[in-house]
């Protein structure tokens, strides 16, 4: 089995690891296991999606499509690649077991100077590239690297002001902000942008270049707004929401002239993830300006449901959409296979119906302060549904020859 064949199956795992421990979550609901704490599987959960999945997921790809050749067959990439992951298996163990102590926190540390050695080998490999699409990633790799400072300040706040801090709540979400809204899916975006083979009108994404970016920095305001009650915080989050508002619509006209002749050459598996994850960013921007509302913005975070679904919906929905459509129009997943066929299909319709699960009891529970009827089991079987698109994904990565990818 070949190096760049392990990479992403490596990966898949991780994926499947992080579901199953939601999957598990959301059992616990209905059948307490005194044995595990749910506070410890929720961090094992959420650590091995990002950092397992999508942060390993979006190093793959920016080595096959932004470093040369000869460089990406360094052995460096390779190593750094096992290191990472070494760190992130420390974590699926050591989380469930003790939450935040002492070998979680070496290995999220661990994590953290390894992203760190990742940015300057991009930065220092890359340099020949100065595409659109280079330019874009760039600056996701800055915004994953101000976003640790987030973290660094966590023992701080802890030894100083404690856990229910506004300084250790602010540290948590402007780490959480930086890391979803800057890094994820600038760099996903900068990865889809790499799809697109015809030149890109310089004009056009200097508008939507600097509006993504400022929009990123203002719109940090609105979860920290949430703990520091001034009202400027909410207008410059108003601003950051319709920059970004702006700085999509500004992305869409600088690839309208190619979507047409770019949807022909995608098969029906690769449009549907496509597709997913275009819906998904716009419903999520929708969502943004909605909260822009004070009463709306407080009750998106008071209603544990609302915020859940909004995490899914940029994880599973936007990133992994993305990512799921770049594997597979560049053939690392075969879209010919009855296994992946069958898998995406139902990642995408377990996802769907977690999501409308979700936003609706979080409706119903503003509305009642009930629960749907059959709301948990409904929510498991879509947990379950998603897991077995997975599973068939990575049969079919486990029987595929991947002869024509070709990384190291």
């Amino acid at each position: 089995m070949n190096s760049q064949k392990t990479w992403i199956i490596c990966c898949f795992f991780n994926f499947l690891i992080a579901c199953l421990f939601g999957l598990l979550m959301r059992f616990m609901y209905l059948f307490p296991i005194d044995v595990l704490n749910y506070s410890f599987l929720l961090h094992a959960h959420s650590h091995t999606a990002m950092l397992g999945w999508v942060y390993l997921m979006i190093y793959v790809l920016i080595v096959y499509f932004f470093i040369p050749k000869e460089k990406s067959q360094k052995p460096i990439y390779n190593r750094l690649f096992w290191l990472t992951e070494f760190s992130v298996i420390g974590m699926m163990i050591s989380f469930p077991v003790q939450g935040y102590a002492l070998f979680s926190i070496v290995f999220s540390t661990m994590h953290i100077l390894l992203s760190y050695v990742f940015c300057s080998l991009v930065w220092k490999d890359s340099l020949r590239d100065k595409s659109p699409a280079h330019r874009l990633l760039l600056v996701s790799l800055l915004f994953m690297v101000l976003s640790t400072f987030g973290v660094w300040c966590l023992g701080p706040a802890v030894s100083t002001l404690g856990k229910q801090s506004v300084f250790y709540q602010s540290a948590i979400q402007f780490f959480l902000h930086f890391q979803f809204n800057g890094w994820f899916i600038l760099a996903v975006l900068a990865l889809f942008l790499k799809q697109f083979q015809e030149k890109i009108a310089p004009i056009k994404f200097k508008k939507c270049y600097l509006l993504l970016i400022f929009s990123t920095l203002l719109t940090v305001c609105f979860p920290i707004r949430l703990f520091v009650e001034r009202d400027f915080l909410s207008y410059i989050n108003t601003l950051g929401v319709l920059m970004q508002f702006a700085g999509f619509m500004y992305f869409y006209k600088m690839l309208q002239p190619q979507i047409s002749s770019f949807k022909k050459q995608l098969n029906s598996t690769t449009q549907l993830v496509y597709g997913l994850s275009v819906c998904s960013l716009f419903l999520k921007i929708a969502i943004q300006l909605i909260t822009i509302f004070p009463n709306i913005g407080l009750v998106s975070h008071q209603i544990r449901n609302f915020v859940i679904g909004f995490i899914h919906l940029t994880t599973l929905g936007i990133i992994t959409g993305f990512i799921l459509g770049i594997l597979l129009q560049n053939k690392m997943l075969c879209a010919r296979s009855s296994a992946v066929k069958s898998g995406i299909k139902c990642f995408v319709l377990g996802y769907i119906l977690t999501e409308i699960l979700l936003f609706l009891q979080g409706i119903y529970f503003y509305s009642t302060g009930q629960t749907i009827i059959m709301y948990y089991q409904n929510i498991i079987l879509s947990s379950i549904i998603m897991v077995f698109g997975l599973v068939f994904i990575l049969i079919s990565l486990l029987k595929s020859s991947f002869n024509k990818f070709d990384i190291l």
